[in-house]
């Protein structure tokens, strides 16, 4: 496991890795309610689809501890708001409701307990979720490690690892699994504006585990890639279509088409959690927009014109055609369409 936690439980307490701070400061937020939780989310303390979904189990887990010695009414009609509060905290990453949906069926089955009983049961479904998570990215990982050559080069887009997961990681899981099995793997980590969470945080984790990683600008990868410094791409996703479509972070679409242009192998790495059936395809996936503040500048410099226009969408859609294969912890999915994706869920 990396040398550090992105969410915990330590001494009855709920932490999050503050990942704004990061690489500067590594800093743990504790958080006792759902609405912090929520805040936490919603002004990405937390990201990345797997770890918002672990951070929301816990959020409805602790407002449970923080009600349970209220009288039974006001207990219910809490746990009903924190389900809300935290659904609403971002609209595209479906691990956030597929986890939601999980702790709101175990309250369902757990609702004649007493209220401090069923804020244990509520905690250890948490738990479990944010286990599971981490079992899941390692088998994503021994899958995937089976398609990249001693000595490839990997570009990854954003940050898909421990960070963005309860360990591991899902794209850089694979890559973390290849180096244990003995391979020699180098990561191009694009910077991913404007929150840069590649170059700040995919390179910070890879770092801690000694991977060979270089940063580029967004805009560099079609000219590395011409002058063959890439063998494959290794994304993860945000939400799958039910036609294999993926939803990531915005300018994962530009990475898949340039990697198609030349010839290169462009893998989606995701737990099922993230595929979302309900969805027929992309065009039907909410794309999340944030404040035009995060493409002015940051802090206190900006670097455009005070009123000028901004659009700020958080992901774009990758269409499956562009998919290679999809890794999921049920083994690789070559060129994913409706029918493989189904098959992914049949026992």
């Amino acid at each position: 496991m990396p040398g550090f936690e992105t969410l915990r439980w330590r001494d009855g307490l709920f932490e999050l890795l503050d990942q704004r701070a990061l690489p500067d400061r590594c800093i743990y937020v504790p958080l006792d309610t759902a609405e912090a939780v929520a805040d936490a989310i919603r002004s990405m303390v937390v990201r990345g689809a797997p770890a918002i979904g672990c951070a929301a189990a816990y959020g409805v887990a602790v407002e449970a501890r923080r009600l349970q010695q209220c009288a039974r009414p006001e207990f219910d009609s809490g746990m009903t708001r924190a389900l809300d509060v935290l659904a609403g905290s971002r609209p595209t990453a479906v691990n956030l409701f597929w986890a939601l949906e999980r702790m709101r069926r175990r309250l369902n089955e757990v609702t004649s307990a007493r209220t401090a009983q069923i804020a244990d049961a509520l905690l250890e479904e948490a738990h479990a979720i944010s286990a599971e998570d981490v079992h899941l990215n390692r088998a994503m990982g021994t899958h995937g490690a089976t398609l990249l050559h001693d000595g490839a080069c990997v570009l990854t887009h954003c940050n898909a690892g421990a960070l963005a997961t309860a360990g591991h990681g899902t794209a850089l899981g694979v890559i973390r699994s290849a180096v244990q099995a003995g391979k020699r793997i180098r990561v191009l980590a694009d910077e991913t504006r404007p929150f840069l969470q590649g170059a700040r945080l995919t390179a910070w984790e890879l770092q801690q585990d000694a991977i060979p990683v270089t940063v580029i600008a967004d805009n560099a990868a079609g000219f590395l890639m011409s002058r063959g410094e890439v063998d494959a791409v290794i994304v993860g996703a945000d939400r799958v279509a039910r036609n294999g479509d993926v939803a990531n972070k915005v300018g994962t679409y530009a990475v898949a088409v340039l990697a198609r242009r030349h010839g290169l192998p462009f893998y989606v790495a995701c737990p099922l959690s993230t595929i979302d059936r309900v969805i027929e395809s992309g065009s039907d996936i909410p794309i999340e927009e944030r404040s035009a503040d995060e493409i002015r500048g940051f802090g206190s410099l900006r670097w455009t014109p005070p009123d000028v226009a901004v659009r700020n969408p958080v992901f774009d859609v990758t269409p499956a055609e562009l998919v290679t294969a999809l890794i999921t912890e049920r083994g690789v999915t070559p060129a994913p369409d409706r029918r493989k994706i189904d098959a992914l869920f049949t026992d």
